[in-house]
């Protein structure tokens, strides 16, 4: 809102002083009255009229009356402008965290070892479901999305626009950033954008279902810099058994759950400070994001906001008061 300051008070609409001249204006624009000119009308007892007109607005009560409908005038002007109050400045409290969500999408998400409403999905499109449903409960937090699999890129910074988060998840897909690996560049990358938040509000969601098979930084480096910044990680790892679908029939492949380095997640997640957690079905990985999502919040203060206090009423008041006195005169006469 544009207004003009005057100390602790602003008008909201301080265009509308440019007003105040035009009674001025319009009496010296008008044409004057012309005295000698010949009546229009003549009636009885004319000229007794005029001289009791004459007599009862004499000069002093012509110049009291107008100075009052100046100010009067003046008043009205500033209570069109909106004169506003400005209140103390309140901080609202906030609850809410900044959460990196880091979610794998390298070759191994593409099997299709999860079950989703009765019929086998694979592993992405289980956690993009269950993803999704952890972020419509995520009201008052920033939330930022990376992805990760030969590469780690950030799809979303952190944002209190949780639709284009859900929105890059679904268009995700697999093989994006690659079809291997890079889980310490994802928790670096991770570090980097939430270097600058406060201390108690840095937390990372990692999701895979495999091993660091590609990158520059070695996972338990990259804890190591999670714990000197003071970035909290709950790693998730996810899968099941893996397998082979075949006309509709799931058939497992035994040794495919050894590829999630499950030691390794548990180490980054204690080092950090965070959580370790296995999901090994759609079911459990609700029930590790509703878990997460119980983990408790950081209350930080709101954005300070100083309230506007309407004060229209006073000038309006003022006027009013003015014009009956401007008037009263003329009903003594009357």
């Amino acid at each position: 809102m544009s207004g003009l300051g005057l100390g602790h008070f602003t008008l909201a609409w301080p265009w509308l002083l440019c007003a105040l001249p035009l009674p001025w204006l319009m009496r010296w624009l008008l044409p004057a009255r012309r005295d000698d000119a010949s009546p229009a009308l003549r009636v009885p007892f004319g000229e007794r009229l005029d001289s009791i007109a004459a007599a009862g607005s004499g000069p002093a009560m012509r110049g009291g009356v107008g100075w009052l409908a100046w100010l009067a005038w003046v008043l009205l002007c500033f209570g069109a402008a909106r004169p506003q109050q400005l209140g103390a400045p309140v901080a609202p409290p906030q609850v809410g965290r900044d959460l990196m969500l880091a979610v794998d999408l390298s070759g191994s998400m593409s099997e299709e070892d999860m079950a989703l409403g009765g019929r086998p999905v694979d592993r992405l499109t289980a956690a993009k479901a269950v993803i999704a449903d952890f972020l419509d409960r995520r009201a008052g937090d920033r939330v930022g999305l990376l992805v990760f699999g030969q590469r780690a890129y950030t799809l979303t910074p952190l944002t209190l626009d949780l639709a284009s988060v859900r929105q890059q998840l679904v268009d995700s897909v697999v093989g994006l950033a690659g079809r291997e690996t890079a889980l310490g560049d994802a928790i670096g990358l991770a570090v980097k954008r939430l270097r600058n938040q406060p201390a108690q509000q840095r937390v990372v969601v990692l999701l895979t279902d495999g091993v660091n098979t590609a990158g520059v930084l070695e996972p338990d480096k990259a804890a190591e810099l999670a714990a000197s910044e003071g970035v909290r990680v709950h790693t998730v790892a996810f899968g099941g058994q893996g397998g082979l679908s075949l006309f509709g029939f799931q058939l497992p492949m035994p040794g495919a759950a050894e590829d999630i380095d499950e030691a390794g997640l548990q180490r980054i997640a204690e080092r950090t400070g965070g959580r370790f957690f296995r999901a090994r079905d759609t079911a459990s990985l609700a029930d590790i994001y509703a878990e997460i999502d119980r983990l408790e919040p950081v209350q930080r203060p709101g954005q300070a906001v100083r309230p506007r206090i309407e004060r229209y009423a006073w000038p309006l008041a003022g006027a009013l008061l003015l014009a009956l006195f401007a008037a009263l005169p003329s009903r003594r006469s009357a």
